[in-house]
Parts: C-alpha cells; structure tokens; sequence
C-alpha cells in the first residue's frame, strides 16, 4: 500500500511559497500566476534532453526489430500515456498496436477518477500480461511523484522479463528512478495548487511523451521531411492535407494530387508510392507490406 507520508516528501507533494495565498487572488492574478510557473516547464524538460535521447536511441532500436512501446501509469500520468498511444496511428499511420497506453483501472479511468487503483502493484502485471508484453517491447512508466505502487511494479515485472525500461517522473531520487534502466526527470518544482500535478508535472511529461513517440516514429520512416506521410485521411481535414503532402512530395497540381489520392484508394501512402514509381495500387499495397508501411522504403525495393 502506499504509505500515508512519505520521506522525504517528494517536490510534487511540497507547498509552492508563490501560490500560499491563491484562494484570496483574483482571476487575473490566478491565471498570472500559472503562466509564470508554466514557463519553467520547457526550462526543466531542456534540462533532461541527454536522457530522452537516451531512451529514443533504444527505442527506435527495439520497434525496428518487432518490438513494442508501452507507457503505463496511473490518473493523470495514465491518461498521458493513453493520448499519445492513442495520436500515433492517425498521425504516422501505424498499427494500434505498436505503441499502447496502459492505465491502472481500466480505460473508464481515461475520463473518471479511479484513484484507488494506483496502490495495486500486482494488478501492473497482470495489465502487461494481458497486452502480451514480452522482453523485445519497451515499457515507459510514467508517475510525477515517483512514488506510484502500481507504476513502480510495473517496471520491476519489465525488468525481471529483460525489457528496456524508462521512467518518467518529476520527482528526483524517487523510488520510480531506482528500478528504471532510464530516467527521464524534470524538475518543475511544486503546483501551484498543493500536489495537483495534473499542471506543471503533467505538461512536463506531456512534452517528454511527445519527444519519445514523434522522435521515435521519425526516425522509424513514418514522416517525409516534416510531412506526415502517412496519416490516415479519414474526415475532410485530412482528406485535404494529404492533398497538400502529395502536391508537395509528388510536384503535383491540386487536381492531380486528388486524382492520386483516389486512386490510391485513399491512403496517401499507396498514392505515394503509385506516384513516385509509377506501379499500380496492388504493387504499392504490397511493397508497403514487406516495407511495414514505410513510405520510402517501399519506393525504394519498387525503384531497384
């Protein structure tokens, strides 16, 4: 169980001397306040950027051979975990599967509260047992005070199967950083208000997944220069970037960008590959197989 006090109190739990009075400021003083601490937020996160190249490096090593990224955490560093799990496939179009978002609870707890299940450190194993997660995969634990039974036995089970683990916190020396091969820790001091990390320490750690996920699938061929070369156009938003990317990676007119969109069945990644060497729609789908959707690559085996 996790212990009522702790010792020492992580910096997460501490009181911020700016915000004692904050029940008595008046909504500009309030929202004035915040922003003045959120600006230490990408201070603290430039500050960690060896360690999350670290973590990439080996990351992007493990995905090129079949493995998978995991996050997993609890509350607000869970629901973290789970949004930029659940952006990958419609921004770098790969498989639902390739990167995934566990939290303590269940998904009911990605829009309420299930606090009590962040003490249950045997329940982080069984959550990973049930994904599959084997040795060649990463798991990410994320907790702001480091402190998080459930996230800390996740690890601990990662590490006993041999997979890489990194750990995400914004408390340091806590006991998270202990049991993670990588720690990832940006210190941005206490909340405003008393231990919500849902603020500074939550956009810490956003800004932190954001890096691990969009620099890993970068260097993993799923984007084109800093085109999204493989979104999946699925509403009328998208239909017209992809447009767009296709105009721009393919030289092409409005009309004829649309005319290879629709011919690729559209999936700008078939409509890509069709453009750029000329196949038709049944060779692009299946060099795109052998390629596990790389764009380039698939040209490139087509070009030989």
């Amino acid at each position: 169980m996790k212990p009522e006090t702790w010792d020492p109190l992580p910096i997460t739990e501490q009181e911020n001397s700016r915000s004692l009075n904050l029940s008595s400021l008046s909504i500009a003083e309030i929202v004035r306040l915040m922003n003045e601490e959120d600006v230490m937020v990408a201070a603290a996160v430039a500050k960690v950027l060896p360690q999350v190249e670290q973590a990439v490096t080996v990351i992007v090593e493990k995905l090129r051979v079949g493995g998978r990224l995991f996050y997993i955490g609890t509350g607000t560093s869970g629901r973290l975990g789970v949004l930029d799990a659940s952006e990958c496939p419609p921004t770098f179009g790969v498989s639902p599967d390739l990167v995934q978002g566990v939290i303590a609870g269940g998904y009911e707890a990605c829009h309420r509260a299930v606090e009590a299940s962040e003490d249950d450190a045997a329940a982080a194993q069984s959550n990973l047992e049930n994904r599959g997660f084997v040795k060649s995969d990463v798991l990410v634990g994320i907790a702001a005070s480091g402190q998080t039974p459930y996230t800390i036995g996740a690890v601990k089970y990662a590490r006993l199967l041999g997979a890489f683990t990194v750990a995400i916190t914004c408390a340091p020396d806590s006991a998270i950083t202990e049991v993670a091969e990588v720690s990832i820790v940006p210190v941005v001091g206490p909340e405003v208000v008393t231990g919500s990390t849902r603020l500074k320490a939550g956009t810490a750690q956003k800004m932190v997944l954001n890096m691990l996920s969009t620099a890993t699938l970068v260097k993993l061929g799923y984007v084109s220069g800093n085109r999204m070369s493989n979104l999946q156009a699925r509403n009328s938003k998208l239909r017209a970037r992809a447009v767009r990317i296709l105009m721009a990676e393919a030289n092409l007119d409005e009309n004829a960008a649309a005319a290879a969109l629709d011919a690729g069945k559209s999936d700008i990644r078939i409509a890509l590959v069709m453009t750029k060497t000329g196949c038709d729609a049944q060779e692009a789908e299946k060099a795109l197989a052998e390629s596990k959707g790389v764009v380039q690559q698939a040209i490139d085996q087509l070009s030989k």
